[in-house]
């Protein structure tokens, strides 16, 4: 399941009890996959700018967390560098850079800190966005729709609807976002409606189709991000209950 990469992180900004007793009761299914997984423990990571938070995401696409997080962290700390050698009293400590600083940054900066030259022009783009007001402000995205956030999120360069979506549910908190797209949501409904084993091999035959999870997921507004989350504990649950059935053999 995606996640925030920071460790800075609130509780979601709407009433979680309120949302597990409608789901509840509109979804019976769900009640009991809601009471398997227990309490909903999801943190937001609510304090990052949409350019901090884009920058990550644009590095940890399709890369292992742990390699992600170590270029992510060489990319800040060659901006703290350059900001201390221009002014010693500058702080040695990871900073964030500013839309500018990283669209003047060299070429050879970016790429020694492990960026691929795409996800380089990626951030490019990023920040350039950012400038001209294409990527908003977090005052101003705060009062934004989802649908409008998508809109203008996706004109940047490497960021499509899921990235969008997860910044919606990890960054934004926002309570009825629903990722049809997403491998493990997609998953975790055949698991849950949908009589998938949790020790079958999947096939891209079992999974549903994103209209499939619409038409279910009507029951669930306005609290789609909610169900979305435990899907994904749903998939945690079959890996476990996989595990368990190889130990005992």
């Amino acid at each position: 399941m995606p996640s925030p990469h920071t460790t800075r992180t609130q509780a979601p900004p709407y009433d979680i009890d309120e949302a597990l007793v409608a789901l509840s009761a509109a979804d019976p299914k769900l009640a009991k996959l809601i009471t398997r997984a227990g309490p909903f423990t999801m943190r937001i990571s609510g304090k990052q700018s949409p350019f901090e938070a884009l920058t990550e995401s644009i590095i940890y696409q399709q890369l292992h967390g742990k390699a992600a997080a170590a270029i992510h962290a060489k990319l800040l700390r060659s901006f703290s560098d350059l900001a201390h050698m221009s002014d010693p009293r500058e702080p040695l400590v990871h900073r964030h850079p500013t839309p500018q600083e990283l669209l003047d940054a060299p070429n050879d900066q970016l790429r020694s800190s492990g960026l691929s030259a795409n996800k380089a022009l990626a951030l490019r783009d990023l920040a350039a966005k950012t400038l001209d007001g294409t990527v908003p402000t977090l005052a101003k995205i705060r009062r934004m729709s989802d649908e409008a956030i998508i809109e203008h999120l996706t004109q940047v360069r490497g960021i499509g609807k899921w990235t969008v979506e997860m910044m919606l549910i990890f960054r934004l908190g926002r309570p009825n976002v629903l990722p049809t797209s997403d491998y493990g949501i997609r998953k975790g409904f055949a698991l849950t409606f949908q009589g998938l084993k949790p020790t079958a091999k999947v096939t891209p035959a079992d999974l549903p189709k994103p209209d499939v999870i619409e038409r279910r997921a009507k029951k669930w507004q306005p609290w789609c991000s909610i169900a979305s989350w435990y899907l994904w504990r749903a998939c945690d649950l079959a890996n476990q209950d996989k595990a368990a059935g190889s130990s005992t053999k």
